[in-house]
Order: C-alpha cells, then structure tokens, then sequence
C-alpha cells in the first residue's frame, strides 16, 4: 500500500533548541507527522481526550502538555509551569484547528508571539460577524440573517425569495448545515441543529464566540461551483499556496466534499492577481496581518463570492494533498511562519493532476477494516491514507460528522476521463467492512 513519505521537505527546518513553538490542541495524526518532520521544534498542548485515544506513539514528556483546553486559565498555568521546569522559551505559537484559535490568541499574547488577535480569531470563527464585516468593505458573500427562533428561517426564506443555507454560527465544515427550499425544511433544519447544538454544548468548537448573536444563521443558497485555497497574508499582501476545486459528495449530506482536486485557474475568466488582492481585502476586513489562512469561496457569474476564511491552513486530506503534488510540507511551513523564519513557498501549479479523494462510510456500526488491494496497484494512486482503525464506532450524520470519514486517497487523474467516474470507479474498489452494531 502506498504510504506517506514524512522525508522533510520545503518548508521544514529540522533543529533541536531550547526555544519552543507552541502547537495548540491539535490531533494526535498531526502531532506525530510535526514530530517526525520538525523534530525538537514544538511544545504540543493538547486535550487528555486526544492522547488517550491516540494510536500514535505519545510524546516525550518534555514534548507536550496535556490539559483540558476548556480552561484557559488551567492552561496558562500549565504552560508556565512546563517552562519553568524544561526551561524552555517559547518563540511561536501555530494552531491547526478551529475551536483551538481563541486559545492560541491568548497564548500568543501571553509569550508576545505572533498570531492573530482574539478580535480577528473571533470575527473569523462568527460566521455572522465574518458576513457583516465583509459587506461593510463591500467584498461579495452570501446574503445572511441570525435566527433566534425558527419563525426567524421561514420569514428569510420568505424574504429572500429562494433557497436558503441553515448552519451553526460557528461550526466547521458541513457539521449541521442544511440546503432548505420550502418552509417545512427550514422548520425542520432548525429543529434538527437545535438538538445538535444541544448535544455539542460542550463541544469547544461550539463554544467561545463572543457577542450577542444567535447560535444559528441563515444565509441565501448560491448554486454555482467551490473552491478552497491556502494563502500566506503578510501585511496586506497575499501568497496563494494552494487552490483546488471542491468535488460534492452524491450519497453524503449536504455540503459534503467528495475530493479537492488541485487547479491553477479559476474559472469565468477570474484574473489571479484580482483573486489574491479579493482574499487580502477579505483577509484584512476580519483583523488579519499576518498568518497562513484557508478560504473557502465561490465563483459565481463572474463573481468571486467569499463564504469562509480561517487564520490556520486547510485540514482534512489537504495537507496530504500538497504533500504529494506540491513536495510542500504545510504544517512545517505553518511552523515557520510562526516563528518568522524563512519562508519557501514554490509555485502553487502542480506538474500534473492531482486529487485527495475522501472515503466516507455508507453505514454505522463497528470499523472492521478495508481491503484496498483491488485498488493498490493502481499506478495513479500515490497515497492512501486510513484514519480509522479496528474496533472504531462508526456514527452517521447528523449525529456524529467525524467518524464516518475513514480516510483518504491521493491520486492523479487520468487525463480526459470524467473526474467523477474515476473516483467512483476507485471508491468502489474498496472493500469496506463495517458491523452492524
């Protein structure tokens, strides 16, 4: 089975110091990929839920520090505590995940590093506020309105005259969202990430918004194609790094990404350059100065149509995918960011197709395993990567939306075959095997 390479490559300085960038609450898979690429550069903090349930070997103790990321003060304190006894310095902080961001400010602000403020950690995770500020400096986004009862869905339906989007106010991905055409769905859509919400109060990603705005919006359903891209903004300034094109899943729910495939154009005539000043304006507008951010947008009509952008760079199967196509290590170069070292950042074209290809489940129950051999000797297929392992419960939207991603296959395309028919034609290759609970 092809398997990743964690040789280091652009991006990544390998050195041992006393001096320690702090990694905030990310997964144990990312912990053990910045161990082995960036040895001796990263004090890890992380939530205890994560390393014991990790598969990964855990970190020497000098390497992490483990505590509930819930209490920020808890976690100060432990911090300090850790220096005192390593004596370490602390000369960066990076995050990779969104309900670590508001933690990572404090953090930053507490050692003087660099890292955007709380106000534009906050102004990015709102999704409310994000819309506000972006209309204000007159960048296009979809049309929105907070809900705080469900009255308040039916009457921008109503209003809007179309299809609209119901979602959390900060949630991630395609985590409780739903496509609502009739009153009915809303009333239903609402109910339905009521109950959800309920259930992940204590879910950090859920939690830490500041103001006065509702738990959920709505926002006006644009039908036209999406994008996700990563770009280093430097003081008004911004460096695409990478850009692909979403591929929607058939089967999952709605706004479920299939696979990114990498581009190097946009389509409808989009201009580059006009694209990077749009993401600095959009960048800007929410606090940002300097960071790696990925952003997530449409192209509509001509239009470049903003719908989300984050101070950390893309998750899922993206840092992979980079990996492969681009010899680019961004978790190592999102290091480097932060502890303002020199940056490499190559030309974001790759010399040929690329594409991550997100394997989901069809069914809950109990992980078993997945025979890919009918697929392994595909010269196409340059990685695959399984996230889960024996024994996993598996539990489908909307109840659970992480564990029923498995994992993921990088590859390139075959030139002039239909993209989605090559991705069934690998996905039905795969021999998963799930029990019935």
């Amino acid at each position: 089975m092809p398997q990743p390479n964690f040789m280091p490559k652009r991006g990544c300085w390998a050195v041992q110091s006393e001096n320690r960038l702090i990694v905030v609450g990310t997964t144990s898979d990312y912990i053990d990929w910045i161990r082995r690429t960036c040895p001796q550069r990263a004090l890890f903090i992380t939530d205890p839920t994560v390393r014991s349930n990790a598969r990964e070997s855990a970190p020497a103790n000098h390497e992490e520090v483990q505590c509930e990321l819930a209490d920020s003060e808890q976690v100060r304190k432990a911090v300090t505590r850790h220096l005192q006894r390593w004596g370490m310095r602390i000369n960066g902080v990076a995050c990779f995940d969104c309900e670590s961001m508001a933690l990572a400010a404090l953090l930053a602000q507490d050692f003087s590093a660099t890292f955007p403020s709380s106000s534009a950690v906050n102004n990015c995770r709102d999704k409310l506020i994000s819309k506000i500020l972006w209309q204000q400096n007159g960048i296009r986004c979809p049309r929105t309105a907070p809900l705080r009862h469900v009255e308040d869905a039916t009457d921008f339906l109503s209003t809007l005259g179309q299809d609209c989007v119901l979602k959390p106010l900060s949630g991630s991905g395609s985590e409780l969202v739903f496509h609502c055409r009739t009153e009915k769905e809303c009333r239903r859509a609402f109910a339905v990430i009521q109950d959800g919400l309920q259930q992940r109060k204590n879910h950090r990603l859920y939690k830490g918004v500041s103001g006065d705005s509702p738990p959920i919006i709505a926002e006006e359903f644009i039908d036209a194609p999406e994008f996700s891209c990563d770009f280093l903004m430097d003081k008004g300034e911004v460096t695409l790094i990478r850009l692909a094109r979403k591929i929607p899943s058939s089967y999952g729910p709605f706004g479920t990404t299939m696979g990114y495939v990498l581009v190097d154009t946009l389509p409808q005539g989009i201009d580059l350059g006009r694209f990077c000043r749009y993401l600095a304006q959009g960048a800007g507008a929410l606090g940002i100065n300097r960071s790696i951010c990925m952003a997530d947008f449409m192209v509509h009509r001509g239009e470049i149509i903003l719908l989300e952008i984050a101070p950390r760079p893309g998750g899922d199967c993206l840092p992979a995918l980079i990996r492969s196509a681009l010899q680019l290590d961004i978790l190592a170069l999102n290091l480097d960011v932060a502890q303002k070292r020199p940056l490499r950042i190559g030309p974001f074209r790759p010399s040929q197709p690329f594409m991550g290809l997100r394997i989901h489940a069809r069914q809950g129950g109990i992980f078993r395993r997945i025979n890919c051999e009918a697929v392994e000797g595909n010269p196409r297929i340059k990685e695959i990567n399984i996230v889960r392992h024996p024994g996993d419960i598996i539990r489908m939207p909307p109840e659970d939306y992480d564990s029923f991603l498995l994992g993921n296959i990088i590859f390139t395309p075959e030139n002039g075959m239909d993209l989605m028919s090559e991705c069934s034609r690998i996905l039905d290759g795969l021999a998963v095997e799930i029990e019935s609970p």
